[in-house]
């Protein structure tokens, strides 16, 4: 992951230069390389690994949607938080997210889990940790993804105004310390996995409050409504 190898949208890559040289990214990037010659299967595939970079450039962000770390299942994991590639079933949490969606916004729930047309509205789906081993959720926690995602938020506080950051969960919500309230509005609520989503989720309102938030900085909402087949 030397910032020379990394293929990445261009306005992320000039503005994580620096980060990319540091000390504890040459040190993550040995982890995984070692991790892999180990024989360990890690999600998501290392092209994937920067796609919610990639797939909502810099200069387009409008909303954060911050998740823990990757799904760690076959297949499940590439690189959106909380989204999973057409032809594979929406896991637990993604379905209570959908459920939400339905009662705030009365958007039928979808066939597939795909988020690529959020994210290509300016909503970067984010996970605190980039990867994780298979089958171990949290396994690559405090191995530096923490550090390296944490300035990715930083750089897109800092870069606009009037963004929306989505914090679901005790892990999402260590990232609203950094945030200037003034400057952008930070929705928090418990986490949407089966485990807590009955806790605060559920109810939270947070798409249609996004969505106020937006028109009334005037910025175009998002659609949260995906479309009826994923690509």
């Amino acid at each position: 992951m030397a910032q020379g190898e990394v293929k990445l949208e261009s306005g992320w890559k000039a503005a994580l230069a620096d980060e990319f040289g540091k000390e504890y990214m040459r040190t993550l990037r040995e982890f995984l390389r070692v991790q892999k010659a180990n024989g360990q299967i890690i999600y998501p595939p290392g092209p994937r690994i920067f796609n919610a970079l990639d797939s909502t450039p810099l200069d387009q962000v409008k909303v954060v949607i911050l998740g823990q770390d990757p799904y760690h299942g076959p297949g499940q994991a590439h690189g959106l938080a909380f989204s999973v590639p057409p032809g594979i079933r929406p896991p637990p949490s993604l379905q209570n997210i959908f459920k939400e969606l339905e009662r705030d916004l009365d958007i039928p729930r979808p066939a597939h889990g795909c988020l690529t047309h959020w994210a290509e509205q300016g909503v970067l789906l984010l996970n605190a940790v980039l990867t994780v081993e298979a089958g171990d959720a949290g396994s690559h926690a405090k191995r530096g993804w923490e550090r390296f995602t944490t300035r990715i938020i930083e750089v897109a506080a800092q870069q606009h105004e009037h963004l929306v950051f989505i914090l679901w969960g005790s892990y999402a919500r260590q990232k609203a310390e950094q945030l200037d309230l003034s400057k952008h509005c930070v929705l928090t609520s418990a986490h949407p996995s089966p485990l807590s989503a009955h806790r605060g989720f559920l109810g939270n309102g947070h798409f249609s409050a996004a969505n106020d938030y937006l028109q009334l900085h005037g910025r175009k909402p998002i659609d949260w409504a995906l479309p009826d087949s994923a690509v």
